[in-house]
């Protein structure tokens, strides 16, 4: 069987997906039971980071303790890929020694050519162009408090970063209808979008975006690699921040998530995280919970 990679959701069938949020439920409960369950023994996982994280970091290598294995934190200034060593080169070599490669890094080109030279599962743990973990632990969230997201309106306000593009990828691949709301300048990838023109629609207005949504989604003005842009984007998203106003115009039982950290003031309101609507923080501990159902799929279910 060839090796599966993780590197955005069309990686995985429909059915797969589903397979694994109901999973990380599971394994959810399995956990806060404190049952032992450690399918990963002996396994050992490079964790690679270019660029900087929390959640990500803790999640991963917390899964993969919980689960018996071992995550090696590898930054570019531990590895040759910091001096200039070719991709193909480290995915060789690393791969050869470890069962799993978590990669968190700018260029997405990096991840396909990392998984087109590796022997081992790939995943994404976020490139500037899609951030397909977080969307694991988003639908999980939903689908516990929710139930399934299928059919439902999903309302994306802000910049239409990798995390709208992976939005754009979870509305086909979950089967739910996406409204992104940005500055014109901001809009998420064309291509995606035309590609998926039945179920994305493209508003320059917060409020008709989340007029009717069941869930709200947005993410800071200037990610990783844009602090230079900081001033210029807090200009331009004016008039695009999410407050619990905002949420009004949405569903009466709407959910509200951030994947954090988050700029209270600018993206949300101060009072936004504190809302009743607001599940960032279950859904940032769902990190933990659907990435060690994506990494007992890959090396496990599908081994």
């Amino acid at each position: 069987m060839s090796t599966r990679h993780f590197l955005t959701l069309l990686d995985l069938t429909p059915a797969e997906l589903q397979g694994v949020i109901e999973r990380a439920i599971e394994l959810k409960r399995i956990r806060n039971n404190g049952e032992i369950y450690e399918p990963l023994k002996n396994r050992v996982m490079a964790m690679i980071f270019e660029k900087a994280s929390t959640r990500t970091r803790v999640s991963f290598e917390a899964g993969m303790a919980q689960f018996g294995g071992h995550a090696m934190f590898l930054s570019s200034r531990d590895t040759q890929l910091g001096r200039g060593e070719p991709v193909e080169d480290s995915a060789r070599v690393i791969s050869s020694m470890v069962d799993v490669v978590m990669i968190r890094t700018f260029s997405h080109e990096v991840v396909e050519t990392f998984a087109a030279n590796s022997r081992v599962p790939i995943i994404n743990a976020l490139t500037d162009d899609f951030h397909p973990c977080q969307l694991l632990a988003d639908m999980q969230t939903f689908h516990e408090l929710r139930g399934s997201i299928k059919g439902k309106t999903v309302a994306w306000v802000g910049d239409g970063n990798n995390m709208c593009n992976s939005y754009i990828n979870a509305a086909q691949q979950f089967d739910f209808s996406l409204n992104v709301a940005c500055p014109e300048d901001f809009a998420p990838n064309a291509e995606l979008v035309l590609k998926n023109a039945d179920r994305v629609r493209v508003f320059n207005s917060p409020e008709e975006a989340v007029d009717g949504a069941d869930l709200v989604c947005t993410d800071v003005w200037a990610s990783m690699g844009q602090e230079d842009e900081q001033r210029q984007r807090i200009r331009e998203f004016r008039g695009y921040q999410v407050s619990p106003a905002l949420l009004d115009a949405a569903n009466k039982d709407v959910l509200f998530m951030h994947c954090l950290p988050a700029h209270r003031g600018e993206e949300i309101s101060e009072d936004m995280l504190d809302d009743p609507r607001c599940v960032a923080f279950q859904q940032a501990e769902n990190r933990l919970h659907a990435q060690k159902a994506l990494l007992e799929f890959l090396l496990v279910t599908s081994a």
